[in-house]
């Protein structure tokens, strides 16, 4: 009877920890450098994020902008509010069929996001996720 219990108990365990919600994404991360905080939300049944906080947000007194997009008309918004993050859909065990714009070279990648613990690991790729890289996020809140 013992074992069956301690079975029983091990086996709830691992399900918690390998069960995900879809929702689990949302909140507040920190990009890998801590530089700035990406806002994870959800419209319908899709998940955006957005840059919420950047630890140097003014540049020459200004807000810092969206100067390397490669379309020209769009460089003039600011970097604070920009929503870089766009459509993804959760699959069993990670977000999908998402995008990625990097403000830094102003490029849009494909992504796919995987949660571990308190921590996401954010895949930008051209083309085929194992041609990529990989950025882990942290939990803010």
């Amino acid at each position: 009877m013992k074992i069956i219990f301690s079975l029983l108990i091990a086996l709830i365990s691992t399900t918690a920890v390998i069960g995900q919600s879809a929702d689990d994404i949302l909140g507040v991360w920190y990009n890998q450098e801590k530089t700035g905080k990406v806002e994870v939300f959800k419209k319908g049944d899709k998940y955006f994020g957005k840059i919420i906080w950047l630890k140097e947000p003014m540049r020459d007194g200004a807000p810092k902008l969206d100067i390397e997009n490669s379309d020209e008309k769009l460089r003039t918004q600011p970097i604070m509010g920009l929503e870089i993050l766009k459509g993804f859909e959760f699959d069993d065990d990670e977000w999908e069929e998402g995008t990625i714009y990097d403000p830094k070279n102003g490029e849009t990648y494909s992504c796919v996001i995987t949660k571990e613990g308190n921590s996401l690991n954010v895949r930008g790729y051209i083309g085929f996720s194992f041609i990529g890289r990989t950025s882990i996020w942290t939990k803010a809140e």
